[in-house]
């Protein structure tokens, strides 16, 4: 099995040194390279603003090979991080060897690595994002004895000039084939380049935004990944997003994360499947239904769910994505298969049967259980998002909901079976309470439940801080009234905001 694993893996570096990419050393690297002349290496890291910077090496030889591996480099935090002070900023940033993949954009034989930021004293930097997640995960564990896992679903618009042969429906663009979707090329080079940087991909399609605007085309398109080590699947939403942003370079087109391109065309969310085990064993199922676990979980996220809007929608755009009667949410229940709801549970294979073999009669019968791929979706963050601080953030509220004396009563009182905005659940929309309708509204939800997230260590105040100045500082209290009917001024906030983390 485990070598059917690596035969199949896209990983170069796993195919060609025939071990998993988790059980990577320093020595496997040193292999690599050399018997592959790889001539460069790329540290690559993520600060405050959420998006991927680089350090450039020559390799020049094997002992500063080596010495680069072994000790990392020095890097300016002052410039990373808003609130270190220039006057001690030096921070170290440690190549983490599982990462390792090759650079699919070098010019020459580039091998790269997602990093790690330490002090002074050698230690991990509290406040970096990462090491706020790894903090979540692990004190999660901790407690529960459970194994954390999740994966996104990551929306995106390219935007291309427009070519009218085989002209698209607008707003109908759900998993429409080529000719009437033009990038679906660039999607495809993108998930087979994810895939060989340690992504690991469920499937990609187009999405239901497509329109066509002053001569250009708007395609919408999403790249949905499995369930995986939950520190792994954000490090692999991070790669896949500069994958994408540099393949929309060479195809000549922009790629947008953004939450809304326009007034009354679909935004684009980045929704997070999460899903806990123990002994290999999914603890969201029990005898074929949801479990208690779950919907303790999901409770947790319920009553937490305005304060991790701070670090899953953090442009004013992200608040006009979430409107009523679209399918972004607006109000805090949970259902399923209900798109309307905070959080979806969607289907999870339990008690089908076997499906397969009624599609193919000549079949075996295949009587495993796949309910062990069930999940819950939150719906909310959009891909303003800072990743690693939102699914830190998606653990805590989780591991809260646990030990939430009413959580199974608030889990009750909260699912709605069908969409919230149909006549015969009015009377129970009348009674949900509504998420935040813009930054500084978010902000203040965060401060209001700081303390369940500065708990035990995992985000620290300086950084809770910081987070609530930045969405306090857009001033967007009453932006909605503000821009109703001014397409002009949408549209300068949308271009402002295109190119979010």
């Amino acid at each position: 099995m485990k070598e059917n694993k690596i035969l199949l893996n896209p990983n170069k570096l796993v195919k060609y040194l025939k071990k998993p990419a988790s059980e990577f050393t320093k020595q496997d690297i040193i292999k690599y390279i050399v018997d592959n002349n790889i001539e460069m290496m790329n540290f690559r890291y993520v600060a405050e603003d959420g998006k991927l910077k680089t350090l450039n090496f020559v390799i020049s030889g094997y002992n500063h090979l080596d010495t680069v591996l072994s000790s990392g480099e020095r890097v300016d935090g002052s410039s990373l991080f808003s609130y270190i002070d220039a006057g001690s900023s030096d921070l170290y940033v440690i190549p983490r060897f599982k990462t390792a993949f090759l650079d699919p954009f070098a010019e020459v034989p580039t091998i790269s690595f997602l990093c790690s930021f330490y002090n002074n004293e050698g230690k991990p930097l509290e406040s970096a994002p990462g090491y706020i997640l790894k903090k979540a995960n692990e004190h999660f564990h901790k407690t529960t004895g459970f194994t954390f896992k999740a994966m996104g679903e990551l929306e995106y618009y390219a935007i291309k000039e427009a070519t009218d042969i085989y002209p698209a429906t607008d707003q109908k663009g759900y998993h429409s084939s080529e000719p009437y979707t033009k990038l679906a090329n660039l999607r495809c080079e993108a998930m087979k380049l994810i895939a060989e940087s340690g992504g690991l991909i469920k499937y990609g399609h187009s999405e239901v935004g497509t329109f066509a605007k002053d001569n250009f085309l708007y395609e919408q398109h999403e790249i949905e990944f499995m369930p995986t080590n939950v520190e792994d699947s954000m490090d692999q939403l991070i790669l896949a997003k500069w994958i994408l942003r540099m393949l929309g370079q060479k195809y000549g087109a922009i790629i947008s994360f953004a939450p809304k391109i326009t007034v009354g065309k679909a935004g684009s969310g980045l929704h997070f499947h999460m899903m806990a085990e123990k002994n290999g064993k999914n603890v969201l199922v029990e005898n074929n239904k949801l479990s208690d676990t779950a919907k303790k979980m999901i409770a947790g996220i319920m009553d937490l769910s305005a304060s991790l809007t701070a670090f899953g929608n953090t442009i004013p755009t992200s608040y006009l994505r979430l409107v009523p009667h679209q399918e972004a949410p607006t109000y805090v229940c949970w259902g399923d298969r209900n798109r309307s709801a905070l959080v979806r549970v969607p289907l999870g294979w339990m008690g089908v049967g076997d499906m397969v073999k009624d599609a193919n009669p000549s079949e075996a019968d295949d009587l495993r259980d796949f309910s062990n791929k069930q999940t819950y979706e939150f719906r909310v963050p959009d891909g303003s998002a800072d990743i690693y601080l939102i699914m830190a953030g998606l653990i805590v509220a989780s591991l809260h909901g646990l030990s939430m004396k009413d959580a199974l009563e608030k889990a009750e009182k909260l699912y709605v079976p069908g969409n919230i905005f149909k006549d015969e659940f009015k009377e129970k929309l009348n009674l949900l309470n509504q998420l935040p309708v813009s930054c500084y509204n978010s902000a203040e939800y965060l401060e209001a439940k700081r303390d369940i997230y500065e708990a035990n260590g995992i985000f620290p105040k300086g950084a809770i801080d910081a987070i609530c100045k930045n969405l306090k500082s857009f001033n967007d209290t009453n932006l909605r009234e503000e821009l109703e009917g001014k397409d002009e001024e949408v549209k300068k906030l949308v271009e402002k905001h295109l190119h979010c983390k």
